[in-house]
């Protein structure tokens, strides 16, 4: 079959076939982490007075997590609500030497914050650093990590993430360990995510990858994203770069996290905002949020909860069995392999990036998602043509392709000798059709 079919910056296919290391064992996070995280939309802002609806605090949690579920994300599979940095006060507690919440901004306390997540049906995620104090300046574990470790369990928290500022780059081999070994002590389940490796690599060390399964259930490997296509772009190009070792690391119980989703902020256009979607989804990347969920535009939350799924039996040429199915970016994205993918073609600044995933045919091979992605600025669609080889699509029985974003376009079956003619739109106007 020959097709010539157009497709977006950042498009998502499915290929479906036609069938004719040791890690951190506590049973979470088997599929990418999904949730909202305040860091990279509400950063620090301490001031409720002057931005009382989004400054870092009880009030702003709790309206996100009545959001993620009115909204549809919790229902999409979006689950944790994690509090970043500045939750703090900015002393212990002279006496019990116990972290405190701030007590303005959480009168309450966090277990009553708990207590309200928990009750949505939602999981509890909260902030801390492995260094003398966080990155904004408030306490960090060290010198009290067997006793924060505890409080977080009492806390009833079900996430932790730990930065790792004013921290000695040389000891968090060994301390980020520890750190896991006592949060898994205290006998709440709790996700655990590092950053040691988003230390250590600036400083010229390579991380221990099997120390990181081992101990970490995900580990940031670069640096933080921020609310541009510029930012997302240089976080494409290092796992692009470095995928031959750091690809292999993923699976079931251990992620590479590149951060946080930029969609519903201020930085990415509508094609642009697709595109981080897809390409997270390929890289079997976490699903944290970072945005105000009550300003999201209804065709961004679309992008973020695109999970339809559908099944339609047929056969072709009457012996042939097939089946059809509408395997959304989510799908993807929380695929049971957990194989992260990778970036396997760069012709004429159009790179197309593809991730193994369900099912699998009998002769062993994978159907694959497989994502498009433009880096060009000339003004008109791109035209470009691809055979399944040169995408790294070898089952010699076909594939039944599939546009994501799409759900009504099906493209056909292709098969060894076919090709692909695409036209990748650099400004990002979105058109998938065949014809």
């Amino acid at each position: 079959m020959y097709g010539t079919w157009t497709c977006l910056l950042g498009g998502i296919l499915l290929l479906q076939i036609l069938d004719i290391g040791r890690a951190l064992d506590n049973g979470l996070a088997r599929t990418p982490p999904m949730g909202w995280m305040s860091w990279e939309r509400f950063r620090c802002i301490t001031d409720c007075q002057l931005y009382p609806n989004e400054c870092i605090s009880e009030r702003l949690f709790k309206r996100h997590a009545d959001l993620l579920v009115s909204e549809g994300y919790a229902a999409a599979g979006y689950e944790y609500i994690i509090i970043d940095d500045c939750w703090l006060e900015k002393n212990r507690d002279n006496q019990t030497q116990k972290l405190v919440p701030d007590k303005k901004r959480f009168p309450n306390g966090l277990n009553v914050l708990a207590d309200h997540i928990h009750a949505k049906g939602l999981k509890f995620g909260l902030y801390q650093d492995y260094g003398t104090n966080t990155c904004a300046g408030y306490p960090g574990v060290i010198n009290h990590m067997q006793l924060d470790a505890q409080t977080f369990a009492d806390w009833d928290v079900d996430y932790v993430k730990l930065d790792g500022c004013y921290a000695n780059i040389t000891d968090m081999a060994t301390g980020y360990p520890e750190f896991g070994r006592l949060l898994n002590e205290t006998g709440r389940p709790m996700v655990y995510s590092c950053s040691w490796p988003a230390y250590q690599e600036p400083a010229g060390e390579m991380p221990d990858y099997e120390a990181l399964k081992k101990h970490c259930n995900l580990w940031r490997n670069w640096d933080d994203i921020d609310d541009s296509l510029e930012s997302l772009m240089q976080i494409m190009d290092y796992f692009g770069k470095n995928q031959d070792r750091i690809q292999p690391q993923a699976g079931p119980g251990h992620w590479n996290d590149p951060d946080m989703l930029l969609l519903g902020n201020y930085g990415l256009s509508y094609d642009q905002s697709k595109l981080q979607m897809a390409i997270w989804a390929v890289m079997a990347a976490p699903l944290i949020m970072s945005n105000d969920l009550s300003a999201v535009r209804p065709e961004i939350r679309d992008i973020l909860q695109n999970r339809w799924v559908h099944a339609l039996g047929f056969k072709l040429n009457c012996y042939l069995p097939l089946r059809f199915v509408f395997r959304a970016v989510i799908a993807v994205n929380q695929d049971e392999l957990g194989i992260q993918g990778r970036r396997v073609l760069v012709r004429n600044q159009i790179e197309v990036w593809n991730r193994p995933i369900t099912p699998v045919a009998k002769n062993g091979h994978h159907s694959y998602a497989v994502a498009f992605v433009s880096r060009r600025d000339d003004g008109a669609p791109y035209r470009i043509v691809f055979n399944l080889t040169d995408l790294g699509l070898r089952n010699p029985d076909g594939y039944e392709v599939q546009d994501l974003y799409d759900t009504s376009n099906y493209l056909g079956v292709f098969k060894g000798g076919s090709q692909f003619v695409t036209r990748v739109n650099p400004n990002g106007e979105y058109k998938c059709q065949q014809f």
